[in-house]
């Protein structure tokens, strides 16, 4: 995993509530057995029409936001399913940071454990960062190590996070490799127990 800390970039607005895993990655995309190339299928059911060709109305297809690594999200963010396949997407897609009042538990850890930053913020500053996101490009600046976000002029609206996942964000760390950082430790205990 890449570490996180800082980050600025445009924020990409997506104003829909209940938002589940089948809509973030179809069922009929699970079939890779690879994490990579589910980007390609992110939001699928709205990205493109039947004929294949990509729907110029959803926010995706809009140029403005083409490379922004934040997503901006409503509540329950992740809902549904428990499938991994969707914070697999949204990574591979770009987005590094989603920005929601709330998620679904089970799609919040699968996030942090995939690299990527779910930051849930009052109802009242992401609905006002949708709005103005939507008005127009919004740039934003994300400190994970202070626990703040920031845009143009406006005060720093800080975040929480658990600490164990704040450390293995920070450090791009996975559990396996979290793991390893206690290698001196378990290789004394195995020879110690063998």
């Amino acid at each position: 995993m890449k570490e996180i800390n800082k980050l600025s970039g445009i924020a990409t607005p997506l104003d829909r509530v209940n938002l589940d895993t089948d809509q973030i990655i179809p069922k009929q995309f699970l079939k890779r057995i690879e994490r990579t190339g589910f980007g390609n299928y992110l939001f699928y059911g709205w990205r493109f029409r039947e004929d294949g060709t990509p729907n110029p109305s959803f926010i995706l297809n809009n140029p403005q936001y083409e490379g922004s690594e934040i997503l901006v999200a409503s509540h329950n963010f992740g809902c549904g399913s428990s499938r991994e396949h969707a914070p697999w997407a949204l990574l591979d897609y770009g987005f590094k940071v989603i920005i929601a009042p709330s998620f679904a538990d089970i799609f919040y850890n699968n996030c942090v454990k995939n690299g990527i930053l779910p930051i849930r913020l009052n109802e009242a500053s992401v609905r006002q960062l949708i709005k103005e996101s939507t008005e127009h490009q919004k740039e934003v600046f994300i400190n994970l190590e202070e626990q703040f976000i920031q845009y143009d002029t406006e005060e720093k609206i800080t975040f929480d996070i658990d600490p164990y996942w704040k450390e293995m964000l920070l450090n791009g760390w996975d559990e396996i490799a979290l793991t390893y950082q206690f290698e001196e430790q378990i290789a004394a205990y195995e020879k110690k127990h063998a």
